[in-house]
């Protein structure tokens, strides 16, 4: 009976040190997300699912709020893979860096903002903004060149129909909006949802629909950093798409519950409607191929705003083949 006892204490602890040993074998990658939002529902369910891990990666989460953020801490290695605007690729390689940020993954295709008016619309058009307050998002950042686009194709002058404040920081837009600020206010979900089921404003209209097809947040890292761990990146790209065929192959709501660790003041029915409205208009990429289209979507929406700094070529900034290579297997 003792040495029946002593084999199985020895194969526990054979267990145990392979398992232990199988976990410090995993290749560790920095991962910055610009904010945390469902809008990432498909990296929340690579990481909650494990398609990381299965790839033997040991991928740390951390929020940044602001793109020009996570760029600082991706051009100062802290982070080595950064979800952000493409834009900022763009703002870079602009100042001629030595080491380009280059597009790898596409994890959204659409804004991700609703419009939210602090009173009920019941036929809104974007008219009913003229001479309103619009508490708008950070200048040269997506969020805020989409939706001047979206305004300008609507007829309306960002500039001098309406009184844009852009003074806010980020974090605070949302509680700056409850308190008092702006007649309107651009936000994502499920801010926007939640915002509305508190009675403190109406979603009237969706940026996302609006604006089509562009990059807005895509899995980016330095070229040295890919040059340096290209297994490494095709392995986090391979769990980005096995992450993506899931969303689009399962539910809201299982979705939602898989996820509600990130969102933990969130209720599954919150989460539930938010994820729902973002597949309804077709927010979550379908595969990590970031195309030459929404490439030139981007630059067009960019240029509108008065933020271009170069005429960057798709070639130049976005990295399809790893991409490619994993759809492909």
């Amino acid at each position: 009976m003792k040495k029946i006892l002593i084999n199985i204490s020895l194969f526990t602890l054979l267990l145990i040190v392979t398992a232990c040993s199988s976990n410090e074998s995993n290749t560790e990658v920095n991962l910055g997300e610009v904010t945390r939002s469902i809008f990432y529902a498909p990296q929340y369910v690579a990481l909650e699912q494990g398609f990381f891990e299965e790839e033997g990666l040991d991928v740390k989460l951390q929020t940044i709020a602001g793109g020009d953020k996570v760029m600082t801490s991706l051009l100062s290695d802290n982070t080595d893979v950064a979800l952000v605007g493409s834009e900022t690729s763009i703002y870079v390689e602009s100042r001629e860096a030595n080491d380009p940020v280059i597009n790898f993954a596409q994890v959204t295709q659409t804004d991700g903002t609703f419009l939210v008016a602090r009173e009920p619309h019941d036929d809104f058009t974007f008219e009913d903004l003229k001479g309103s307050e619009f508490l708008g998002q950070r200048k040269g950042g997506m969020p805020q060149m989409v939706g001047e686009f979206v305004l300008k194709q609507n007829g309306i002058d960002p500039q001098n129909d309406l009184n844009l404040i852009q003074n806010i920081d980020f974090a605070n837009i949302t509680s700056s909006y409850i308190s008092g600020t702006g007649d309107y206010v651009q936000l994502f979900e499920p801010t926007a949802s939640k915002v509305e089921q508190e009675g403190n404003g109406h979603i009237v209209a969706s940026f996302g629909e609006e604006s089509g097809h562009v990059p807005y947040t895509v899995f980016m890292a330095k070229q040295s950093f890919i040059d340096e761990n290209e297994e490494t990146v095709k392995k986090f790209t391979r769990a980005v798409y096995k992450a993506q065929n899931y969303v689009q192959e399962h539910s809201a709501a299982e979705i939602a519950e898989i996820v509600q660790a990130y969102f933990e003041d969130t209720s599954l029915e919150l989460l539930e409607s938010s994820i729902d409205r973002y597949k309804s208009q077709g927010s979550f990429a379908e595969n990590p191929i970031l195309d030459e289209e929404e490439w030139n979507n981007l630059k067009a929406i960019m240029d509108e705003a008065g933020e271009l700094p170069a005429d960057i070529a798709h070639e130049d900034l976005v990295n399809t083949e790893i991409a490619e290579d994993v759809m492909n297997e």
